[in-house]
């Protein structure tokens, strides 16, 4: 993935923020987490698809569950769709990568969408040793 700026359509970003308000409302509130699907080429993101955080601690971290992780993936290849990247929850802070995002980052190439509830997105490449911002274009 080359280009800068990547897209999201609207309906996707509003799935991904209500996701990240329901994590928000738990009691602590917890980080929600899941998959970008769309046009790799195109850097377009079409539709998200959750997957449950098994963190031990997912107030601040998240981890995805490997074997949702891996129905998603086949799901999306079978529809002829693409994995864009991931994307996660900062329920009680910025939506910039944190420390834990960093050393937990294991997919060049791929995107790591950030938002937050009140609605901020960030979007970051990783490129194998840290994380190069991306703009957002909602469609």
């Amino acid at each position: 993935m080359t280009s800068s700026k990547l897209s999201i359509s609207a309906h996707a970003r509003d799935e991904l923020l209500s996701h990240a308000r329901e994590g928000a409302a738990r009691d602590p509130p917890e980080e929600i987490c899941g998959v970008l699907v769309g046009d790799g080429q195109a850097r377009r993101i079409s539709s998200v698809r959750p997957v449950s955080n098994i963190a031990t601690d997912p107030r601040v971290t998240y981890e995805l569950d490997p074997s949702e992780t891996v129905a998603i993936f086949e799901a999306v290849e079978s529809a002829g769709d693409d994995v864009i990247g991931f994307y996660h929850s900062h329920p009680e802070s910025a939506p910039v990568p944190s420390d834990t995002d960093r050393e937990r980052a294991t997919w060049p190439g791929y995107v790591y969408l950030i938002c937050t509830p009140d609605g901020r997105l960030t979007a970051h490449e990783w490129t194998g040793d840290d994380f190069r911002e991306r703009g957002i274009i909602v469609e």
